[in-house]
C-alpha cells in the first residue's frame, strides 16, 4: 500500500511572489536564485496563514524557538561573526541542495542544488567543504557551524563516508565529492569547525526551514 504524503504548505515572505504555496516545486520558483529569499513549510494552512501575517523571524533560525534562552548575559551563546553550513534533501536518496548563511545577518553566502539523487549527509558535508575553501581563498578566518556530527567527522577524517551508490544520475554529485576530498588532502585551514547546538539554541541560520 503507498503511504499518502502529508500535504504542506510552504510560506514565502520574501521571494518573486510572496504568498502560501502547496506545492514544493511552485515554492521553488519564487525562491531559487532569489537573494535573501525567506520561506518555510507548515503543516496546516490555518498555521501557513498566520505565519505570513507574521514576521519571518519568528519561525525562522535562531528567534524561531522562543522557550530557549537565546542570551547569555545579554550575549547570544554562539559566535555571530561566524558562518552556518547545512543541507536539505528530500527524499533518501532525492534532491539535494546546500548552503552557507552568515550568522549575523542571516546572508546567504553560498547556495548549491538542488542536485538529484543526493542524501543530506553529503550535503552536510559539501557545504561543510566548501565553507572551508571560500574562507581559505579570501582569507577570512571567521568559524564555521554545523550541526552535522557526521559531517564534522567526515572533514576531520578527509572522507564522505556515504554508503549512497554511485549512478550516472548522481554523477555530478559524486565528482562534488572527489573535489572535496580532493581538497581536504591538499589544505589546511585556521578555520575552527564548530558543533552547532541545535537543541539549546534552536535551529541554525542556515536551515532550509522545512521541517
Amino acid at each position: 500500500m503507498t503511504k499518502k504524503t502529508k500535504q504542506k504548505y510552504y510560506v514565502v515572505w520574501k521571494g518573486v511572489n510572496p504568498g502560501i504555496y502547496n506545492i514544493w516545486t511552485d515554492c521553488q520558483l519564487q525562491i531559487k536564485g532569489y537573494e535573501g529569499a525567506l520561506y518555510k513549510s507548515f503543516e496546516s494552512q490555518e498555521e501557513a496563514l498566520k505565519a505570513l501575517n507574521e514576521a519571518p523571524s519568528n519561525y525562522i533560525g535562531n528567534t524561531a524557538n522562543k522557550n530557549k534562552p537565546l542570551t547569555i548575559n545579554g550575549k547570544p551563546p554562539y559566535i555571530q561573526e561566524s558562518l552556518a553550513v547545512d543541507a536539505a534533501c528530500s527524499g533518501n536518496p532525492g534532491n539535494m541542495e546546500y548552503r552557507g548563511v552568515y550568522v549575523g545577518t542571516g546572508q546567504e553566502i553560498f547556495h548549491i542544488g538542488p542536485m538529484a539523487q543526493g542524501t543530506n549527509n553529503i550535503g552536510e558535508f559539501l557545504a561543510l567543504v566548501h565553507g572551508l575553501a571560500y574562507f581559505k581563498k579570501i582569507g577570512c578566518e571567521m568559524p564555521i557551524y554545523s550541526d552535522s556530527r557526521n559531517a564534522i567527522l567526515w572533514v576531520q577524517q578527509k572522507k564522505c563516508k556515504t554508503k549512497l551508490e554511485r549512478t550516472t544520475i548522481n554523477e555530478p554529485i559524486f565528482n562534488l565529492i572527489e573535489r572535496a576530498e580532493k581538497w581536504l588532502r591538499e589544505n589546511t585551514y585556521p578555520t575552527r569547525i564548530l558543533k552547532w547546538e541545535t537543541s539549546e539554541w534552536g535551529e541554525i541560520p542556515a536551515d532550509f526551514g522545512r521541517k
